[in-house]
């Protein structure tokens, strides 16, 4: 949560802005004072606006609210580094959800690592009638993960992760390996 910072002066004291009368009025300068101190953050926090709302340069502690303003799902195992640059694809991400190269691009992001993803297909354009169809199964999606060490990834939280971006009634296979 952010709060304030002790000591933070007032770009615009209240106590200077007073009719000349109330320059030496001790009770009104102290009065004016201690709601510059309480009005210091607000005013800070609107001037650097703009800077909140990038992920690039956001405070630490916000950037997992911005997450929760574009529909992430933060996990508490990744990094700040992986953090903002999930937030600041997301956009694209959302864009390209529930395809192979949205999926792709996710697991890059989560894991950093060389990303394979298969699926069952489901849509087939034949300008030709009785085109074989798609297979009829349950649909499916594989994903393979190449990352020089395997055991540092969280196996299960990775697939929740791809289960969160796939169709609720899509099966999903992980497989996370060395290379």
């Amino acid at each position: 949560m952010r709060t304030g910072i002790p000591g933070l002066p007032s770009p615009h004291p209240i106590g200077e802005q007073l009719p000349s009368v109330y320059a030496e009025d001790r009770f009104m300068q102290g009065f004016t004072g201690a709601l510059d101190e309480v009005l210091a953050p607000v005013i800070s926090t609107l001037d650097n606006f703009s800077g909140y709302l990038d992920p690039g340069v956001a405070p630490a502690d916000f950037v997992g609210w911005l997450a929760h303003w574009v529909a992430l799902r933060v996990d508490e195992s990744w990094s700040p580094e992986q953090l903002r640059q999930l937030v600041t694809r997301s956009v694209e991400l959302h864009r390209w959800r529930g395809t192979r190269r949205g999926l792709t691009e996710h697991v890059r992001l989560l894991t950093g690592g060389e990303v394979e993803v298969t699926d069952s297909g489901g849509v087939v354009a034949e300008p030709r009638p009785g085109a074989p169809l798609p297979d009829p199964g349950p649909p499916w999606v594989r994903v393979r993960v190449r990352v020089p060490e395997p055991g540092r990834l969280d196996v299960r939280r990775l697939t929740a992760a791809v289960v969160d971006a796939v169709p609720a009634h899509v099966r999903v296979t992980v497989e996370v390996l060395e290379g």
